[in-house]
């Protein structure tokens, strides 16, 4: 036992190697003169800085410097380091790796890979590709403030505004130079012009791949949904969670990265690498992207899976692309329907009632689709796009049956003429089910609608022609979504293969590239995987769907429960953010081997969320898929991730 209180020649401290909070390598710590270890921990008393120790006690400080040199050579890392100083005397009473922030992290590796002290795959290893968003999106700064809410984090970076209940009043304020952040119980395609001009989006209702945050996220907009304490009062324009209301107009701050909801206007620390990436430099971005660009380099080098991104418009393939995307791995043709006009002319294909009037509304789709395929596409050149077939229930692109119910009743009441919205809700009736995620979605509605289907097909391959006369080069994989037997998928091929080769024959153009796939998302089809692989030239899991349909959890809803199911461990993670391996990666297991078995040739990929999760990029490593997708902003994440997991198992191999 040492005591560093026995005067003023005296002292205890803790010290850092280097700076934990921006990586600079100078000594780093506190000093507490005349006293015991926890006085300095316990915060009872006011410390001096590290440096002063050289003041008052030269011959100590050298020595403590000395000594860590000595750790940080042997530890080939940032060391923490408790010590006493007992009449002159310097004791080391322990040492441990210190915890460092995200930003010093990546330059500490990039200055030891300098200094000759660690290698590339080492450095490669030091840094966290669970924190590499926080460095690319901006992060709440005050960290005492009090949450009124909790919620999923949906899309990371934070965001203020003033709050608005409609996507018209969103959209409306915005353009007034308004900073507005949308509260909604649940968005709909009917909201996207009103998502897309929020700062932020705020749910009670949802989960992290609900609309509102496979939107966000696309869109790199931050997001909380499923937060199920904010009680929305439309009459009132109001909401209220635990006690506070909030009123229309506003200022309220939520944080995309835990899931918080505060009232007010918190600051918010800015995205140093966005800085860095739009060419506004200062010393400290310049570090950081240094370090980001080497690393990143060594990542690409060293993985084997390829990545791709979840893109649905030319500016998000543009921006995939830039941030190193490999091609698309999923385009969801549904989100190509956001936005009024088109929403209008979905709804007139709903309530055809003969063959001619929905021929009519295919007919005014059929430009619009082909118009975004052809900007995918050039932005895409050379690189693959798996575009999927309209997946979701047609009610989704139809009003909400409670509110427009309510609707009619109060025009009713009134004596306005409801009788449009009369129809409307009667085909939204109609169209109702009960679990809309297990009804008529994905192939079979191809199968009950085969003009949706022939009508995107067309769009797909009269754009791919035109980019390949303009002299790009269009890889285009068309994917059947929600496939569960092969009849299903031979039946959906048998007339869709015709429809794509009449459209090149008329074009005169030859693709190189045009492969037919499905995606795996039902238990069903991961257990008979290699019937269905004798038909398709790859599979796309998507363990979104996979994932639901595994647990019978609905997406939409765990946000109510699944805090409380990790809090007692009744599961390992969210498994909607994290594959659950013993389950849901058992069937993916399955269907690899089964496939794989079945054709040879099959290729193989994720495009679910779970695509952008560290952990899950590494089981899809270990599984052998050809590629991971996921949003554009998650990118560099899963580029990261996927060289750690390949240098991680050449390490394990070697062991």
């Amino acid at each position: 036992m040492v005591f560093g209180n026995r005067g003023d020649d005296s002292g205890t401290g803790v010290a850092f190697t280097r700076d934990p909070a921006n990586g600079d390598k100078v000594a780093y710590g506190d000093y507490l003169p005349n006293a015991q270890g926890e006085d300095v921990v316990a915060g009872i008393r006011n410390t001096l800085l590290l440096a002063e120790l050289e003041r008052l006690d030269p011959t100590s400080y050298l020595g403590l410097r000395e000594v860590m040199d000595t750790l940080e050579g042997h530890y080939r890392d940032m060391c923490d380091i408790e010590f006493t100083i007992e009449k002159g005397k310097l004791w080391i009473l322990q040492t441990r790796i210190g915890k460092r922030t995200a930003f010093a992290e990546w330059v500490m590796a990039h200055d030891m890979l300098d200094e000759g002290l660690i290698d590339e795959d080492t450095a490669l290893l030091r840094v966290d590709a669970n924190r590499l968003e926080e460095l690319f999106k901006r992060r709440v700064k005050a960290d005492a403030a009090e949450p009124i809410a909790k919620g999923l984090n949906a899309s990371p970076g934070a965001a203020s505004g003033e709050v608005v209940f409609t996507a018209d009043d969103a959209e409306a304020r915005a353009k007034e130079g308004a900073r507005v952040l949308l509260v909604r119980r649940e968005t709909t395609p009917d909201d996207y012009h009103g998502m897309i001009a929020s700062q932020g989006i705020l749910t009670s209702a949802g989960g992290t791949n609900s609309h509102a945050a496979v939107v966000a996220r696309g869109e790199g907009i931050p997001a909380v949904c499923g937060a199920d304490a904010i009680k929305i009062d439309l009459a009132s324009r109001s909401f209220s969670a635990n006690g506070a209301t909030v009123k229309e107009g506003e200022v309220v701050t939520i944080d995309g990265f835990t899931g918080n909801v505060f009232v007010g206007e918190l600051p918010l620390q800015d995205s140093v690498l966005e800085k860095a990436r739009s060419g506004d430099e200062g010393a400290r971005e310049e570090r950081i992207w240094k370090a980001f660009e080497r690393l990143m380099a060594h990542a690409d080098t060293r993985r084997r899976l390829r990545v791709r991104a979840n893109a649905d418009t030319p500016d998000q393939s543009t921006n995939a692309r830039e941030r190193g995307a490999e091609g698309i791995g999923l385009c969801r043709t549904e989100h190509m329907f956001l936005g009024e006009e088109r929403v209008e002319s979905v709804r007139q294909m709903i309530f055809a009632e003969t063959t001619e009037q929905e021929q009519a509304a295919y007919d005014v789709l059929l430009p619009l689709q082909r118009e975004d395929f052809v900007g995918i596409f050039r932005a895409m050149s050379g690189l693959p796009v798996t575009v999927r077939l309209l997946d979701p229930p047609l009610h989704e692109f139809l009003p909400n049956q409670v509110e427009l119910a309510v609707e009619v009743a109060l025009g009713q009441e009134r004596g306005e003429d409801v009788s449009e919205q009369r129809r409307v809700l009667q085909k939204v009736n109609e169209l109702h089910e009960t679990n809309p995620m297990l009804g008529l979605r994905g192939v079979r509605l191809g199968i009950v609608k085969p003009g949706l289907y022939a009508m995107q097909v067309r769009a797909i391959c009269e754009a791919a022609a035109r980019v390949k006369r303009e002299g790009g080069d269009p890889k285009v994989e068309i994917m059947i979504p929600l496939v569960a037997t092969k009849p299903e998928l031979e039946q959906v091929l048998a007339e869709l293969e015709p429809v794509a080769a009449q459209v090149l024959e008329s074009e005169g153009v030859e693709l190189e590239h045009l492969e037919w796939g499905t995606m795996i998302e039902l238990p069903r089809a991961a257990v008979t995987a290699g019937e269905i692989a004798e038909v398709s030239e790859f599979f796309s899991f998507g363990t979104n769907d996979l994932t639901q349909t595994a647990f019978g959890f609905s997406r939409d809803d765990i946000g109510k429960f699944v805090g409380l199911y990790e809090e007692r461990r009744l599961v390992p993670a969210n498994p909607f953010v994290t594959v659950d391996l013993p389950g849901v990666g058992r069937l993916m297991r399955i269907a690899v081997e089964q496939g794989k078995a079945s054709n040879p040739d099959l290729h193989l990929g994720i495009c679910g969320e779970h695509g952008g999760d560290p952990a899950s990029v590494v089981f899809c490593h270990e599984l052998g898929l050809d590629y991971v997708s996921c949003s554009p902003f998650r990118v560099e994440t899963a580029r990261l991730a996927a060289g750690q997991a390949a240098v991680g198992s050449s390490e394990s191999a070697s062991k």
